[in-house]
């Protein structure tokens, strides 16, 4: 009887899910008498007071940590499951959620064109996702869904429980930071000969145009006076670049 509880415990620990009684029984060729008595052992095994608890349910048990210690459980590993779900990560598991099943260029147009690989794959690693079958059309790309991982992890009993997509993606991608360095996505119009068209959304007076359409060494003899630095070819030079000699700088063509 040792050595089947101890066999039952390995399972439980290394399957981390709920693992049903009928297969533990069926597998290890032990009646349901002898695995519900083994179940017994570990319980007494465990205690009250110890760390890991043995779980049972809908005729299926798992091991699982003792809600005693839960404050201390969250504030050690809710910051590294923080770090897990970035922004981008989050982003695309609610596109995957609301718009699934759904193929990886389809979340990369909905996200305005943005490579979405590191995310998805993060996703898949974390079994938030998976792969649900193939998409009738050219290359028969590969279709994304939501798991049972991911309602557990969003505390969700089923995708009907899912807020309103714009008030969710509001929430993940706040208006502040449209602007911001990182997120910024700038338009450019027309380019003619020998310009470079400014971003559509831009306010621009016509001094400023003017100044844009300076010959570079017009430019490079107002650099001192001028609020717009630019290198050869008129394009602007990025503020964490301001005050570096023109040789430094690396002009691609």
């Amino acid at each position: 009887m040792e050595a089947l509880t101890n066999t039952i415990e390995a399972i439980l620990f290394a399957s981390g899910k709920a693992v049903a009684l009928s297969d533990m029984a069926d597998k290890l060729g032990a009646s349901n008498g002898e695995i519900r008595k083994a179940l017994e052992e570990l319980k007494k095994h465990y205690g009250e007071s110890g760390g890991i608890q043995l779980l049972e349910f809908n005729k299926k048990v798992q091991l699982g940590s003792n809600p005693v210690y839960k404050s201390q459980v969250e504030s050690v590993l809710n910051p590294i499951r923080e770090k897990e779900l970035t922004r981008t990560i989050l982003e695309c598991a609610a596109i995957i959620a609301y718009k699934q099943p759904i193929t990886r260029t389809e979340i990369e147009l909905l996200r305005g064109g943005v490579n979405s690989d590191y995310a998805v794959n993060a996703l898949l690693e974390l079994k938030l996702i998976e792969p649900c079958g193939r998409k009738d059309a050219v290359g028969r790309p590969v279709l994304f869904a939501t798991t049972d991982e991911f309602l557990k992890r969003f505390r969700l009993s089923s995708l009907e429980d899912l807020p309103d997509y714009e008030e969710l993606m509001k929430a993940i991608r706040p208006d502040e930071d449209k602007d911001s360095y990182l997120y910024a996505r700038e338009e450019y119009g027309e380019i003619g000969d020998g310009e470079t068209a400014k971003p559509a959304a831009a306010d621009t007076t016509d001094s400023d145009d003017d100044d844009a359409r300076k010959k570079p060494s017009e430019n490079k003899k107002n650099k001192s006076n001028s609020q717009e630095e630019t290198v050869e070819g008129g394009y602007e030079i990025p503020d964490f670049l301001r005050g570096l000699d023109e040789t430094d700088i690396v002009k691609i063509s």
